[in-house]
């Protein structure tokens, strides 16, 4: 299918097929089994052919179904070999692949958008997207100023897709358990639904995108691409170069994934406390690893895009996280614990051990208790089976943790980070990123005068420039960025 299916009708009976498709697999994979067939190998045919259909059927209808699809994907180094292995490839592919719509679909939105002469405003127009996402594709072209621009163009009716599909996936939470063992979805769908509106409106997140650029202009490290101009539902930015994360973490070099590893990590914790917004969707397909003039990578940027999702946190990051981790790591678990509870991480009618507390944390903070963690799909995996397994002491103390809404999206942004950098495999420095970044950790009173400088940045009192937007003449209004 080459447009988003408007019809709830049609579109609910598409994701009810996911797991009516898996019983109707299970039931033939039985049959198999009692001809004859291995275990191991009927096993290994059913998950290919589930996960076949996922990406069929996500990928097709794209809006919230393929956003559900690419969350999953940052989370599939959780899972063991034999389930992961699978589901890897196909679910990577969400995160930078979709059908395409029609041209003739792409030329009326812009002639919406920008006018009936919006061609005038290109040297040069691609119709076959450069990529597509959950809600948008993107066209490479050449604004009429010579830059090469991303042209992000807005699949019409994907407003109503993306509610209607996150809550028919809601509903059928606890039949997809089975598609992704060990993933608990439905709070995963619950934020995903809660989130989508804001990812619709391309002013939004042209004023973000406009903030990160701004603030990391000239950055030796990060790379934030200009906006351009903007519409209701067209975004044109400079287009980002570089080597896409997912090709990074399929085939990159130790340099390159320890290169990336350490960026991302930087960019995590920085960002925040440079622009007071949390980029908040970090999976592969949004981040370039971007060559220097060098062929040695550690010279190379971190190329970012995509600020639809943003949580808005104008002081930074809590200093309760960083307080509390500080605390943890140097046997204070009674500190901790009076933190924990005043924030509403453990509700007033329970009553836990400290040092309990800090045992089950201990082995989830340990890349930065060291100077230099590697990161690996089998760290990832114990922490999530020491948490998931219900006959562990972890799972029982971790059920009883409260998880307050302010740092929901915090939470969940820090665990995808973390499963990007096992996919990476990569080694990073991360204890010096958070003593640098993050407000309570750092173990020395004062921070040096270099980190203080650049996490006031943000505060300091230089001219803004106006971001781009639709209320200025296209032709004219893109040399303000």
């Amino acid at each position: 299918m080459s447009d988003l299916p408007r019809k709830a009708v049609a579109r609910t009976a598409k994701l009810a097929a996911l797991p009516l498709g898996f019983a109707g697999r299970s039931a033939w994979g039985l049959g198999k089994r009692l001809g004859g067939y291995s275990a191991d190998l009927v096993g290994h045919e059913l998950q290919q052919r589930t996960a076949e259909q996922l990406f069929k059927i996500l990928g097709e209808l794209k809006g919230g179904a393929m956003k559900f699809g690419q969350a999953l994907s940052v989370f599939e180094s959780a899972l063991p070999d034999e389930v992961a292995g699978p589901y890897r490839a196909t679910l990577t592919k969400l995160q930078e692949a979709a059908p395409p719509m029609p041209a003739a679909t792409v030329h009326a939105v812009l002639r919406d958008g920008l006018g009936a002469d919006w061609h005038t405003l290109f040297d040069t127009f691609d119709d076959h997207p450069a990529a597509a996402a959950s809600i948008g594709q993107v066209h490479r072209a050449v604004w009429h100023d010579g830059r090469t621009v991303a042209v992000k163009v807005q699949y019409p009716g994907a407003g109503d897709a993306l509610i209607s599909d996150l809550t028919q996936l809601g509903r059928f939470a606890r039949l997809l358990g089975p598609l992704i063992p060990g993933m608990d979805i439905k709070p995963l769908l619950t934020e995903l639904r809660e989130r989508v509106t804001e990812e619709l409106d391309y002013a939004l997140e042209a004023e973000a995108q406009h903030t990160y650029a701004e603030e990391f202009a000239g950055d030796p490290d990060v790379l934030i691409p200009a906006v351009v101009h903007h519409a209701d539902n067209i975004l044109i930015t400079e287009w980002l170069p570089g080597r896409p994360l997912s090709e990074v973490i399929n085939d990159g070099t130790p340099a390159e994934r320890h290169r990336a590893g350490q960026l991302l990590a930087r960019f995590l914790f920085s960002g925040t406390a440079r622009t007071g917004l949390l980029h908040a969707d970090p999976h592969p397909g949004n981040f370039r690893l971007v060559p220097d003039d060098e062929t040695d990578p550690a010279g190379w940027q971190l190329g970012v895009m995509d600020f639809g999702t943003v949580d808005r946190l104008p002081e930074g990051l809590p200093p309760t996280i960083g307080t509390v981790l500080r605390n943890m790591l140097d046997g204070e678990a009674d500190s901790a614990y009076a933190l924990l509870r005043e924030e509403d991480f453990i509700k007033e009618n329970i009553d836990l051990d400290p040092d309990a507390v800090r045992d089950y944390l201990l082995p989830i903070i340990e890349p930065a208790s060291v100077d230099e963690f590697t990161f690996s799909r089998e760290w990832m995996r114990t922490q999530a089976g020491r948490i998931a397994d219900p006959r562990s002491p972890a799972h029982q103390l971790g059920r009883q943790l409260n998880l307050p809404p302010a740092y929901l999206l915090i939470h969940r942004v820090t665990l995808s980070t973390i499963g990007v950098l096992c996919q990476l495999g990569a080694t990073v420095r991360m204890r010096e990123e958070m003593e640098t970044w993050v407000p309570g950790f750092a173990t020395e009173p004062e921070e040096d005068e270099d980190a203080s400088a650049r996490k006031t940045t943000v505060a300091t009192d230089k001219r803004k420039t106006p971001c781009p937007d639709a209320t200025t003449e296209p032709a004219r209004q893109e040399t303000s960025a």
